[in-house]
């Protein structure tokens, strides 16, 4: 029930389950409280409220995240989301596509296709996502060497880039872009933080072939059927 609100586009399962618990979902016209009943979404009739839910548009989005913004709809220290972007925007319940911490900025996708979002997240994919990064000394042809390499932590991750290459250079710091095509848990940062380097900014620039571009910080538009259909092929 729940998973068939959110494949419907009304809100995601976790909302889905609350408002099932809360007795505000009907089934053909009778309230169901069930929220692993099954439901076709061909015959069934959903209800919330009163009010019947059928497939939403879908949407693909891009948005130039800011720094400082939680990627989530909800953040339970009450800190600012990257939701905050699209305030006063009528869109359908829509989620963000992968993750970017807090800290970082650049490229985030955002759409209510749940299959689209799955096949670009899926490890197997193995979908390149390319980073500007600015590091706090000068890069090395040791730290490029070893970043491709990988480092194994602690806890058994091996952190490794696909490829790494120097954009520039000053006294004190460097630009480098780093390609992955996977994505642990503060990858990039980790990864340099293993070979005694900090982190002083991260923007993603790309997500296979499709670039930021000049799209302006904490500004969003919606993808082009070329864009859409470039990431399906991936």
């Amino acid at each position: 029930m729940a998973r068939a609100l959110s494949k419907l586009g009304f809100c995601s399962r976790s909302e889905g389950e609350a408002l099932v618990a809360r007795g505000e979902v009907s089934v053909n016209g009778k309230v169901c409280v069930d929220i692993n009943r099954r439901v076709d979404m061909q015959r069934d009739q959903l209800t919330v409220n009163g009010q019947a839910v059928s497939a939403e548009k879908m949407v693909y989005l891009m948005l130039n995240k800011p720094r400082g913004l939680i990627t989530s709809a909800q953040d339970e220290k009450n800190r600012d989301t990257v939701f905050s972007c699209f305030e006063g925007a009528t869109l359908p319940h829509i989620g963000p596509v992968g993750r970017l911490d807090k800290a970082s900025e650049g490229l985030l996708l955002f759409t209510n296709d749940t299959k689209w979002a799955a096949r670009l997240t899926d490890p197997v994919s193995h979908l390149d996502k390319i980073y500007h990064v600015q590091i706090d000394s000068q890069a090395t042809p040791e730290l490029i060497t070893a970043m491709q390499a990988g480092v194994m932590l602690d806890d058994g991750t091996l952190l490794k880039a696909k490829r790494v290459s120097l954009l520039r250079s000053g006294e004190k710091n460097a630009w480098l872009e780093v390609v992955l095509d996977e994505g642990k848990n503060r990858h990039i940062r980790r990864l340099l933080e293993a070979n005694q380097i900090n982190t002083l900014r991260l923007m993603r620039v790309a997500i296979g072939g499709l670039e930021l571009g000049e799209l302006a910080k904490g500004e969003w538009r919606e993808l082009n059927a070329a864009e859409i259909a470039s990431l399906k092929t991936n």
